[in-house]
């Protein structure tokens, strides 16, 4: 990439994904900002704002709007920036427009419910021998895209390419620091999700500062065993996408999974938590609890949270549970 900008596509123009394509462009890149609707690709064209997702923020004048998959063709990686979800799907659509060659970066943050697969298998599924890595770190898009002091993670089995895709996307506010650990990079930012559901709804039940800084910790302790026992490396843990993001996550209610969690906390049912929007940690509470029992991995918080979301428990109940444990040394 040495001696000129690089085209960094991004698939998906919703907060996320705008607000990557602004770091991007920031850092020197051209941008090829790829949506489903051409309706929608025209007013982003026409306007440079994404004002259903973005309102108040420019869009940077290197990057380019459009709603066809071919326009990916010729860029030098693509950040997957649709729900972790449309994964499979997305990924058999790009594998009909994009060479072998290009990487495809995940940005979502999940396990596949349907499958209990992992994102990146689930890709490496879909696009055999095609280079795949992970974007994930303490980031809320509104920050990123109005240039706030940010930095994140980015993960690849081939070093030199996380190195290589690194320094393309760090810019005057995005650091992106790399990493070989892939599966430690996306266990971090799928389980955290989960995790922050139950922080939001100690909040909102009123039960203290401590209690959340218990969760925060204990659910930390549950991360590192799920990691260990599916191959991640617990140093990965430690940094950005995993203790970095968590705390994030766990504290804020710019957090979409946090401010659900805190919604449930309040009395509101799954449904009017919701409202309506995409909740990551909802969709991955059952797979993520699945894995963990089919390698009888400790997660209680993780359980309890999957308990409350499929109805079995109340949020009382949970707390109870949780509480009730035996007495036990701490690991």
């Amino acid at each position: 990439m040495a001696g000129q900008a690089p085209t960094i596509g991004i698939a998906g123009a919703g907060a996320w994904g705008t607000a990557l394509a602004n770091a991007a462009a920031n850092a020197g890149n051209d941008v090829v900002l790829w949506m489903r609707s051409p309706e929608h690709a025209a007013a982003l064209a026409a306007t440079r704002a994404n004002e259903r997702f973005l309102p108040g923020v420019a869009l940077h004048e290197r990057i380019r709007p459009t709603a066809a998959l071919a326009d990916l063709a010729g860029v030098r990686a693509v950040l997957l920036v649709t729900p972790a979800q449309t994964t499979r799907e997305m990924s058999a659509a790009l594998a009909g427009a994009l060479p072998r060659a290009t990487p495809l970066v995940l940005c979502a943050k999940g396990i596949e419910r349907a499958s209990g697969s992992f994102l990146c298998d689930v890709v490496e599924e879909v696009r055999p021998g095609a280079p795949v890595g992970v974007l994930s770190g303490p980031s809320f898009a509104d920050d990123v895209a109005r240039g706030l002091p940010t930095a994140v993670t980015l993960a690849c089995r081939d070093a030199a390419l996380a190195q290589d895709l690194a320094t393309a996307l760090s810019g005057p506010t995005l650091r992106v620091y790399h990493r070989g650990d892939v599966r430690g990079v996306e266990i971090g930012g799928a389980a955290k999700n989960v995790l922050a559901i139950a922080c939001g709804a100690v909040a909102g039940r009123g039960l203290g500062e401590s209690a959340k800084a218990a969760l925060i910790a204990r659910g930390f302790a549950e991360l590192l065993r799920f990691a260990r026992a599916y191959g991640g490396d617990p140093e990965t843990l430690m940094g950005l996408s995993g203790l970095g993001d968590l705390v994030l996550t766990c504290s804020s209610a710019h957090s979409r999974n946090f401010a659900f969690g805190q919604r449930l906390g309040q009395g509101m049912s799954v449904a009017e938590a919701a409202g309506g929007k995409l909740v990551e940690g909802a969709a991955t509470a059952s797979a993520l609890v699945a894995l963990a029992r089919a390698k009888t991995i400790d997660m209680p918080i993780a359980e309890a949270v999957e308990q409350i979301l499929s109805g079995a428990w109340s949020l009382d109940q949970a707390v109870d549970a949780l509480m009730n444990r035996p007495v036990k040394s701490e690991q």
